[in-house]
């Protein structure tokens, strides 16, 4: 473990990075049930779906202690498993085996970027302010899913949306459960959210809301979505389906780099591993390791996996090697034989999750410069498109589009920006067509 993971030269050791994992997997362990409950709307099987997300982040993690050695844990994306279901497969009517198809593609694009060295060009031509504001936008995305699923918003013909009829008993368990999680989220306790959810399911249970029947623990079942993935229907690149699927795989891959990107940086800021020029040791390693769970995940059956900020609840712990990763792995395989019983998990009971999970991903507007009209439009743009039109890739259009036009008005463009432009012709292409559609 010395040789691997260099724990004197971290000043650490094996008690300290094994408190650090079990700490990251309490914090992150409600993707187990929540990414279930997602793209169980897009008609896949539930517990196959747990145990798909259980291995995927079993290999992300284990990959990013062995390879990079970072203790960084990696799991299906929060925001990335709501487009999945909600845009791709619900909305534009694509069979969640081609959308998985689609997260196969893109993981294998990313790999192909990192190992070029292209991804250090696609970062620098993205504007940061832009990335807080994905990650805020994402966030509202998750949270409005969540106040949907738990009847607390409702649609209204007049309004769009109205406030639900509170006095149900999902939308009271769910209240419930947001009172509960954010009780426990205030006090620090360690896993709130899983707690949490634990907690308020229990409730539903005994009001009715759901029975306990998680089914069988038949390899049949849990491994209903394994390499389902049409691949060949992903690259159907002909029409207007062609553009749709182009687009989706456009967008699995660039949340990707941005969630890790931002991940990253706050990551090994807190665990003190930033060279003093402020550049990230061993990133391709990183990257590598983020595009082959990726590709590990559409294979099990899952969306797109990503580093998850909750590794910083590990850093916080002491821990500051890969060994911590390793150990969120192999928790998240053992959490694998406990797969099947996700199914007995009413949606009132994950809602709380979806809200509070998008509440904290806005913390990331604290770094967008208000005060600047050229940063702040197109942030604020980014924001509000993503939730109110369920689409993380208008969201982007009107980001990179509004930020290269002022930036074009100010005098401010400059010939290292071309591919800032090129992003944002593309992106305008893309609305006239949608309009013309």
């Amino acid at each position: 473990m010395e040789r691997q993971f260099g724990l004197q030269a971290q000043g650490t050791n094996l008690r300290t990075e094994a408190l650090a994992g079990f700490t990251t997997f309490l914090t992150m362990a409600y993707i187990v049930i929540v990414n279930p409950a997602i793209l169980g709307q897009a008609g896949m099987p539930v517990a196959a779906v747990a145990a798909a997300t259980c291995i995927s982040a079993g290999i992300g993690c284990i990959l990013m202690g062995l390879i990079a050695n970072y203790p960084i844990a990696l799991a299906p994306g929060m925001g990335l498993n709501a487009y999945f279901t909600y845009t791709v497969v619900i909305g534009m009517g694509v069979p969640w085996q081609t959308a998985l198809g689609c997260v196969f593609l893109s993981g294998v694009a990313f790999l192909i970027l990192t190992v070029a060295g292209i991804r250090q060009l696609i970062v620098g031509a993205i504007p940061r302010p832009l990335f807080s504001a994905i990650a805020a936008g994402i966030g509202l995305f998750i949270a409005f899913i969540g106040l949907k699923e738990a009847g607390i918003i409702v649609a209204h013909p007049a309004t769009t949306v109205a406030l639900g009829d509170l006095t149900k008993p999902p939308a009271i368990l769910a209240l419930t459960g947001l009172l509960i999680i954010g009780a426990l989220m205030a006090w620090r306790v360690k896993g709130a959210i899983l707690i949490g959810i634990l907690i308020v399911a229990a409730v539903g249970w005994f009001m009715g809301l759901s029975k306990v029947a998680p089914g069988g623990y038949s390899f049949a079942e849990l491994s209903a979505t394994a390499f389902q993935l049409d691949i060949p229907g992903a690259l159907h690149l002909n029409g207007a389906m062609g553009m749709a699927l182009a687009e989706i795989i456009f967008v699995f891959l660039f949340v990707d780099l941005f969630d890790n990107v931002g991940t990253l940086v706050a990551v090994t800021k807190k665990a003190g591993l930033v060279e003093p020029d402020g550049t990230i040791p061993r990133l391709n390693r990183i990257l590598t390791a983020d595009s082959v769970a990726t590709i590990a995940g559409s294979l099990a059956g899952t969306s797109t996996v990503v580093s998850y900020i909750e590794s910083a609840s590990g850093v916080q712990a002491g821990g500051r090697t890969g060994l911590t990763a390793v150990i969120v792995g192999l928790l998240f395989l053992a959490t694998l034989f406990f797969a099947p019983l996700v199914q007995a998990i009413p949606v009132a009971a994950t809602a709380p999750a979806l809200i509070l999970v998008g509440a904290m991903m806005m913390g990331s507007l604290a770094e967008v410069e208000w005060d600047d009209p050229g940063v702040a439009i197109p942030a604020f743009l980014t924001l509000v498109i993503i939730p109110l039109t369920f689409s993380i890739a208008n969201g982007l259009a009107f980001g990179i589009t509004s930020y290269a036009a002022l930036k074009l008005v100010r005098g401010q463009a400059r010939p290292s920006d071309w591919l800032l432009y090129v992003l944002a012709a593309l992106f305008i292409v893309r609305l006239i067509y949608m309009g013309g559609e």
